[in-house]
């Protein structure tokens, strides 16, 4: 077999609306993700065990199961239990949101727990609302010192992405398959599509080593 890559250049335009919706679908479920996980990791913190305990087992079940059985379960089950049918599209959003809620929940947890007591006492003293407290002092300092880490996990979330494509998701996972099936050239469309992932992905690993080095470690601490 010769392989002749020359062939992936007139299919660009195909693949370049998979990865369109691989990102608006990765950005979207990332930012929704991470504003959920920030609330569940409040809940984690609370005095309350009634509280904590539902947010724990949510949090552990999503972080220690495979998101491709998750997305399975939401697009093959979900309508089953819940008797409401949706799109293969609502489905991948559901299921990368509430993993993308499980591990930011642990990331800012984490950054929440490094915050010094005084900043608490603080809020205390100048007489704060809960709200303004978590909203304006909390909020801030806690997301600067997980910035990193939820970097990481979003390029994290942009490569499990790739799996959406096997509930029937046309992204550019989904996109590259068709291509290799139709024109029996799997070696240069697969070898294509890895290549844009790390394209994206190896940069986006650079710049968590860039801000974690240059701006957190002087501001945050």
């Amino acid at each position: 077999m010769q392989l002749d890559f020359s062939i992936v250049l007139g299919y660009w335009q195909v693949l370049l609306k998979g990865l369109g919706l691989t990102l608006t679908i990765t950005l979207g479920c990332a930012l929704v993700g991470s504003l959920l996980g920030f609330g569940l990791s409040l809940v984690q913190l609370a005095p309350s065990r009634l509280l904590r305990a539902p947010v724990r087992l949510y949090v552990e079940f999503f972080r220690g199961t495979p998101l491709l059985i998750q997305l399975f379960w939401v697009f093959f089950c979900f309508p089953v239990v819940f008797g409401l049918s949706i799109s293969p599209y609502v489905s991948v959003v559901i299921s990368l949101t509430l993993f993308m809620a499980a591990i930011t929940s642990e990331t800012f947890r984490g950054a929440l727990k490094s915050i010094a007591g005084e900043q608490h006492d603080a809020c205390v003293a100048l007489g704060l609302s809960p709200g303004v407290k978590v909203l304006y002092v909390i909020f801030p300092q806690a997301l600067l010192r997980a910035i990193p880490p939820l970097l990481s996990n979003v390029i994290s979330l942009f490569k499990e992405s790739a799996l959406i494509s096997s509930v029937g998701v046309a992204d550019l996972m989904f996109v590259g398959q068709n291509l290799s099936n139709s024109t029996a050239r799997p070696v240069e469309f697969l070898s294509a599509v890895a290549v844009i992932y790390f394209c994206i992905a190896f940069p986006l690993t650079r710049l968590v080593g860039l801000v974690e080095a240059r701006l957190l470690r002087r501001f945050a601490y």
